[in-house]
């Protein structure tokens, strides 16, 4: 029986890493990622100001899985028949699967914006956006399009780094706030950060073309800029043709093939939308681990003709947490938290999850760059 697993993101790799203790010894694993290594996404935007933090925020995925590996990409599944195809031409069928692609930027579309933007998805985005700023000068303006935390991070990198400069940071929201899938108290303290930091916020704000030197704005006005950011937004794989499929508590998407973390839009046990994030892809993952395993179960003679009862996936995160260049912001339960305790709390969670995928040596550099962060001046080019 062969149990493939597409994708190395957060959700693939803490699936993989968990069905490779539970798997019995009959099934075997495949994972497949176009990539050799796993990047630690919620930390890319630090590779902006310190490119050295690339090394600690790469895994190896041969040094923390023992099972079959295929770099390839995935260009198409068929989540029902159990089928993946690999680079266009290879297939890969498999018993049991889980579709953990995650998402891609979207660019909705707007005309100029893919051709004059960057956006934060590789740590290729991350150097580029640093050599970019790096030929800023006094008076320039670098715009940053989308207020998710993606963008609330990157914006707070760039303020750090003018050293003094007049150079603009301006972080543009097309909804009434930053940070808009959040709690009202999570906002607040964020727009604070922000502004603390010397970035320019704009929220009700919304983009709708691009050129060399210049944004269209959505009310007809023109932003003149010099450079431009954008993480507006996310969409689904090109392998289940750019869609997020929706699925239900169980993370089913097809009979035998799960779909978990930002490839699909989650609806949890209590019927609520789950926002993506790292969070909940993360326990996702587990809830794909045990619902594979009863499938594996099944298919081996354990439940006979019945249909198993799969595990129901409840969204339930303690908290929030997000960077503002060398400040950030925690929310835990009803507490909003910023300056020391957020920060301490952002770099504990961050080598947490690279010890929970068996990466020691990465956490523990991470700590260590991220505790030089506020002692050390920004990397010079």
């Amino acid at each position: 029986m062969r149990v493939a697993v597409l994708g190395a993101g957060y959700a693939g790799l803490t699936l993989a890493r968990k069905l490779q203790q539970t798997l019995p010894d009959t099934a075997s694993l495949v994972v497949v990622d176009e990539q050799s290594e796993h990047l630690v996404q919620h930390e890319l935007h630090r590779v902006v100001r310190r490119p050295s933090l690339a090394d600690e925020i790469t895994v190896d995925l041969d040094a923390v899985l023992d099972c079959e590996i295929r770099q390839a990409t995935v260009t198409d599944v068929d989540p029902d028949a159990g089928v993946a195809t690999l680079d266009e031409s290879e297939t890969l069928s498999y018993d049991v699967g889980a579709v953990c692609l995650g998402a891609q930027t979207a660019f909705y579309d707007l005309p100029g914006v893919r051709e004059h933007a960057t956006p934060l998805k590789r740590l290729d985005d991350a150097r580029e956006i640093r050599e970019r700023f790096h030929d800023r000068s006094d008076g320039d303006r670098v715009v940053v399009g989308g207020a998710g935390l993606s963008g609330v991070q990157v914006a707070g990198e760039l303020a750090e780094m003018r050293e003094g400069s007049d150079i603009e940071v301006l972080l543009l929201e097309q909804e009434d706030a930053v940070a808009p899938s959040f709690p009202p108290s999570f906002q607040s303290a964020v727009h604070d950060a922000l502004v603390d930091a010397g970035v320019t916020v704009r929220t009700g704000t919304g983009v709708a073309a691009a050129e060399s030197g210049g944004i269209s704005l959505e009310d007809g006005s023109d932003l003149p800029m010099d450079q431009f950011v954008w993480t507006g937004g996310i969409e689904g794989s090109p392998a289940l043709d750019s869609d997020r499929p929706v699925v239900r508590a169980d993370l089913r998407l097809g009979e035998s093939t799960f779909a978990v973390g930002d490839a699909a839009r989650v609806v949890d046990s209590d019927g609520e939308a789950v926002p993506a994030s790292a969070a909940a892809a993360i326990r996702e993952a587990r809830v794909a681990a045990d619902n594979i395993g009863t499938l594996v179960e099944r298919s081996q003679g354990s439940h006979g003709e019945f249909q198993p009862r799969l595990t129901q996936y409840q969204f339930n995160v303690p908290g929030w947490l997000v960077s503002v260049g060398d400040d950030a912001v925690a929310k835990v339960g009803p507490s909003v938290l910023t300056g020391g305790a957020a920060l301490a709390l952002k770099t504990t969670v961050g080598a947490g999850y690279l010890g929970t995928v068996g990466a020691v040596q990465n956490a523990v550099d991470l700590v260590s760059e991220e505790l030089d962060l506020h002692d050390e001046k920004p990397e010079s080019e």
